[in-house]
């Protein structure tokens, strides 16, 4: 017996049939009634739907596959396997041909009737059977003397109808994942799956898999039509079965390729596509239903960012599931946003260079695994957001990059296809059916994971065709603009497609230029002519950069750059912005939150604590990377994650760490109880300045505002030393001012320069305000107070 005959042998072995031998069989089949093929009656048939009628009355000819097929099928440039191969009406009778290679025999099973086909070479069999109708069968494959019994694959209809091809062409099919890719279903009474994609420039498509020993020889699939889509329903294949498609490209050579919708995957560097099918039952119905009861940009919005591989390294998906909600809904956050889970080759890409953009990586377990962890934080009242990166690929032969042997999913241009700061390839916004995968993939992670929002990365890259490019290297659009309208288009699909099938979701722009109109509706038009993008929030870079430039000045300094702090509220409004401290801002020098603040390390505690503070009661909604909240002094590596042992009560650093820790706790919960922080950050008139313009004293004060007008006042003091007696003015129709938040609380890690009783107006007025307050100002420290 030949290696790949014990290849076929055990795929065949693998179906969920009867084995029996060649030389003896056992049980009810063993009693069938074997015959040449001449001579099976014409009434037998099995159940077939529907029977087609054999042409009466014409003479007999070869039901041998033709020469031409022969070649075409060995050769895997087959479009249409089964016009050719399962069984057919013939002059005569009906024609079954089938295709095995390395078969010793093939006999066909017509219920209680077998015949045994003809061997006409290279693992093709064929006979011409005397029947009216074409029958359902089996067969009945010989290898070294061992029989397998399995179902035809080529007796089977399409599995995909005209509307699905019909919406792929078009572009417009929103679950797109429910037609192309594999999934196990029951196909003409028989259990299976179905293989779909779309490759319009491939001249032939097989599978291999564990199945068939990565033989993809007798797995061709056939062409749909003009929609570019192939199609193979493999009886007896089930969940957990390893596949890739096999590809002919139009030069006739052949590539071995990854599922582009495959939803779930072999751990990396491991990369086949896996059959999947879920078994997960959700039980986070009531957020669901409420989670939109509030418009995101006028609700508590205090984001965690994740990257779930590096928080507690070596936890899986049910693992993370145990810890995770936990200890965010000890912090208060309402969101925790995940760093991309989609599948990736390289874990130094921190997940934003995608292959498998429809699996949640398997490094930390399966995809139901990963909805059992979005279902623990749902029920702990906990937003999930997940990274989302449409801008590019990478360019592993394995995956999408040429997919079909041309360029597919990137642009055809070479200068538009390659990203320059990447190496990766961009995607081709202007064809619907890239579009379409990209459009439906975003409304999958919604759908089938429940995501609660999408924070898109990398948006300016796509909507520039000179991002990163020099004069020479890029094409004007046609109205000779720099802006990529194909991508504008996609983005714009891509919001309203989410926000129309997913109540309560959210997408998030991470955008790094004055673009005007992110988070503007896509029907209303704006200066520049176009729509808006329609985003629901945006993260402002803007004030991130200034924050974060002037606070790593030494205090003498600060005064001449308090613009840093102040320009943000220029442009406040004009879009609906999340403040990001972010991994970006954490790796490759840049150093950690409170390393970047210069000074002692008292001082630099002190100045970390002082901006959160700062941030928290600024408009926009928060978002914090993971080792933040404690204050971690090292930058965050994803090979180990935070630095935990930092809060361990044994280092004795509870003032150091915990402290830290502690505020970002209470920062939250009284952000949350607060409506003045939150209910009105997209209007003017929840922001008014106290002070915007103490830049000698490093001093910014100003009020929030609620919908009644209930007011929180924030001071903001950036200088190393105590100031007795500031006066700061305030409304005059408040009796006295409790201080609900001091960042230089002892029990933060501070020197407790606080107030503990409340602090009463006096009729002297102050800022341009009727009456004022005396504070003595901790040094580095943000104060809150509200009307007591």
């Amino acid at each position: 017996m030949t290696p790949k005959a014990k290849k076929e042998s055990a795929a065949e072995k693998d179906a969920p049939v009867k084995k029996t031998t060649a030389k003896k069989t056992t049980g009810k089949r063993a009693a069938a009634k074997k015959v040449p093929a001449q001579e099976i009656p014409g009434k037998t048939r099995a159940k077939a739907t529907p029977p087609k009628k054999v042409p009466r009355q014409q003479a007999a000819v070869s039901p041998a596959v033709p020469a031409g097929d022969r070649e075409r099928l060995r050769e895997g440039t087959h479009h249409d396997p089964h016009s050719v191969l399962g069984a057919h009406p013939a002059p005569g009778g009906v024609a079954l041909r089938v295709f095995r290679p390395y078969a010793q025999a093939v006999t066909v099973v017509l219920g209680d009737v077998r015949a045994e086909l003809r061997d006409d070479g290279d693992g093709f069999f064929s006979a011409l059977l005397p029947l009216t109708d074409v029958p359902a069968h089996r067969l009945l494959v010989t290898y070294d003397g061992t029989v397998h019994e399995a179902e035809d694959a080529y007796r089977f209809l399409p599995t995909l109808g005209e509307l699905d091809l019909h919406l792929i062409g078009e572009g417009r099919h929103e679950r797109l994942w429910r037609v192309l890719g594999s999934h196990v279903m029951t196909h003409q009474g028989v259990r299976g799956t179905r293989f779909a994609v779309w490759a319009p420039n491939a001249r032939g498509v097989r599978i291999a898999g564990n199945f068939n020993f990565w033989d993809a020889t007798a797995t061709p699939m056939r062409s749909l039509g003009s929609s570019g889509v192939w199609e193979l329903f493999v009886p007896g294949i089930g969940a957990g079965e390893l596949y890739k498609f096999e590809i002919t490209r139009p030069d006739g050579s052949r590539t071995l390729r990854a599922d582009p919708l495959a939803r779930r995957t072999e751990v990396p560097p491991a990369t086949s596509s896996i059959v999947h099918a879920s078994h997960h039952e959700w039980g986070d119905a009531e957020w669901l239903a409420h989670r939109g009861d509030r418009p995101v940009h006028e609700a508590p919005f205090s984001v965690y960012e994740v990257h779930l591989p590096s928080w507690r390294p070596g936890l899986t998906y049910r693992q993370l599931a145990d810890q995770l909600p936990a200890y965010v809904s000890e912090l208060g956050f309402t969101h925790v946003e995940l760093m991309p889970v989609a599948e990736h080759p390289f874990g130094g890409s921190w997940g934003y260079q995608v292959t498998g953009f429809y699996a949640p990586t398997a490094r930390l377990g399966t995809p139901d695994d990963f909805k059992y962890l979005v279902d623990r934080l749902h029920q702990a009242g906990i937003g999930v957001l997940m990274d989302w990166v449409p801008a590019h690929f990478p360019r592993d032969d394995w995956a999408l990059a040429e997919f079909d042997g041309r360029p597919l999913y990137e642009h055809h241009d070479p200068l538009r296809a390659a990203h320059p700061d990447w190496g990766t390839l961009e995607f081709d916004f202007g064809r619907r059916e890239v579009r379409n995968f990209l459009v439906a993939n975003a409304v999958y992670w919604c759908e089938e994971f429940h995501i609660d929002g999408l924070r898109v990365d990398a948006v300016a890259s796509m909507l520039y065709l000179d991002y990163s490019r020099e004069p020479g290297q890029w094409t004007p659009n046609e109205h000779g603009g720099r802006e990529n309208l194909d991508a504008v288009a996609f983005l714009q699909e891509m919001n309203a497609t989410v926000y129309r099938r997913c109540p309560g979701a959210v997408t998030i722009a991470e955008e790094s230029t004055a673009w005007d109109g992110v988070t503007r509706p896509t029907h209303h038009k704006g200066p520049s002519g176009f729509g808006g993008l329609g985003f629901g929030l945006k993260w402002n870079m803007g004030w991130m950069h200034d924050s974060l430039q002037y606070m790593a000045h030494e205090p003498v300094h600060r005064k001449y750059h308090h613009h840093e702090m102040t320009f943000s509220m220029v442009y406040a409004y004009s879009e609906n912005y999340v403040l990001p401290i972010s991994h970006d801002e954490v790796v490759h020098g840049k150093r950690s939150l409170v390393s970047k603040m210069p000074g002692d390390w008292w001082q630099r505690r002190a100045d970390h604590r002082a901006y959160l503070g700062f941030m928290w009661a600024h408009p926009g909604k928060q978002l914090l990377f993971m080792g933040q909240e404690f204050a971690q002094g090292a930058e965050w590596s994803e090979a180990h994650g935070p630095d935990w042992w930092l809060l361990d009560p044994s280092y004795g650093a509870e003032a150091d760490h915990r402290g830290v820790r502690d505020l970002v706790r209470d920062l939250n919960r009284l952000y949350r109880a607060t409506p003045a922080l939150w209910q009105r950050d997209t209007e003017p008139a929840g922001f008014q300045w106290i002070t915007g313009d103490a830049a000698d004293d490093n001093v910014l004060a100003f009020l929030r505002l609620d919908a009644d007008g209930n007011p929180l006042l924030a001071v903001t003091h950036l200088s190393p030393v105590v100031r007795h007696d500031y006066r700061i003015g305030v409304p005059d129709d408040v009796p006295a001012w409790l201080e609900v938040l001091n960042t230089d609380a002892a029990r933060y890690g501070g020197g407790d320069v606080v107030h503990p009783d409340p602090v009463k107006p006096e009729p002297r007025g102050a800022h341009g305000r009727p009456a004022s307050i005396r504070l003595t100002l901790p040094p580095l420290a943000t104060v809150w107070l509200r009307p007591a």
